[in-house]
């Protein structure tokens, strides 16, 4: 989850979606990204953020943002944030997380914190780097764990 759904969160639901099908393991996920503000429901991928995804052979052909809902709580096992602040939004949409669902992209590696945003910056190396490792981490995390 990421403020709009149009930059960091598609980001990582198409990396996550790649690093999965490459591990053979697709089947035991469902992948979805979601924004915790209205400001973007609708919209396409931002062209830089499809940009960044296309150089690294990945599409995300038809993702518009939507808005995460309170249900998405009961709809999945995991919800990530892309940074502290929205991290706060998810918790106040959901009502709380009494079931420790909620965690930050970055906390499942080396280097807690928040990912950057290339909204504000126009950096979407950095922000590649940040969703690139978090997601693999987060893979790593699930199998050591036996959650997949």
């Amino acid at each position: 989850m990421c403020h709009g759904n149009i930059c960091r969160s598609p980001m990582a639901e198409f990396v996550m979606k790649d690093i999965v099908s490459k591990a053979g393991r697709e089947d035991a996920f469902y992948i979805e990204s979601a924004a915790t503000s209205t400001e973007e429901i609708g919209n396409d991928v931002y062209p830089p953020a499809r940009r960044k995804l296309a150089e690294h052979g990945i599409s995300c052909q038809g993702k518009t943002a939507r808005q995460m809902t309170r249900r998405d709580y009961e709809r999945f096992d995991l919800l990530v944030g892309m940074d502290s602040w929205n991290i706060r939004n998810m918790k106040v949409i959901c009502g709380g997380d009494p079931d420790g669902k909620i965690h930050q992209l970055l906390d499942f590696t080396n280097r807690p914190g928040d990912v950057a945003d290339p909204w504000y910056t126009g950096d979407f190396e950095a922000t590649w780097r940040d969703v690139s490792e978090g997601c693999q981490c987060l893979l790593k995390w699930l199998e050591d764990k036996n959650i997949v």
